[in-house]
């Protein structure tokens, strides 16, 4: 065999090896996915907007007391504490023209052994805001992506 043809097969099988194995990842990425809680989605106190539970509060952990519609200083009241992280970003409805709605901007905050949360954190303009709008069980505090 001529060195092109070598080449040739061997490009080939390595490809074809890089194939599977690619395949064999993606098959177990999907089945770590469905083990992940999937979110569920819960209105509001009020019922004027619907927000997310994802995972399940453990027994007696202060998140099982939450609910989605709740207030910044409600639930620092009702966890009894301030997050022990937390970041602001913008949303895609910051760059809405006329947009006046209280979720141009988020905050997640973390609370260590208990997991995340997110706030719909206002309006362009810096007024509203503060609803819980999404609960992430998570003991570990993986749920945290600054």
């Amino acid at each position: 065999m001529t060195f092109s043809r070598v080449f040739i097969l061997a490009v080939t099988f390595s490809l074809a090896a890089c194939a599977s194995t690619t395949s064999q990842d993606t098959q177990q990425n999907a089945a770590a996915l469905s083990n992940e809680a999937k979110p569920q989605i819960v209105k509001s106190r009020d019922g004027s907007f619907s927000g997310e539970v994802i995972g399940t509060a453990e027994p007696g952990s202060k998140f099982s007391s939450l609910q989605i519609g709740m207030q910044i200083h409600e639930v620092q009241a009702v966890l009894n504490s301030a997050p022990d992280r937390s970041h602001t970003y913008e949303t895609g409805k910051r760059w809405i023209p006329f947009y006046f709605g209280n979720d141009a901007r988020r905050m997640q905050a973390l609370y260590n052994g208990e997991g995340c949360l997110i706030f719909a954190d206002g309006n362009a303009w810096g007024g509203a805001g503060g609803d819980l709008i999404q609960i992430q069980h998570d003991p570990s505090g993986a749920c945290y992506q600054p």
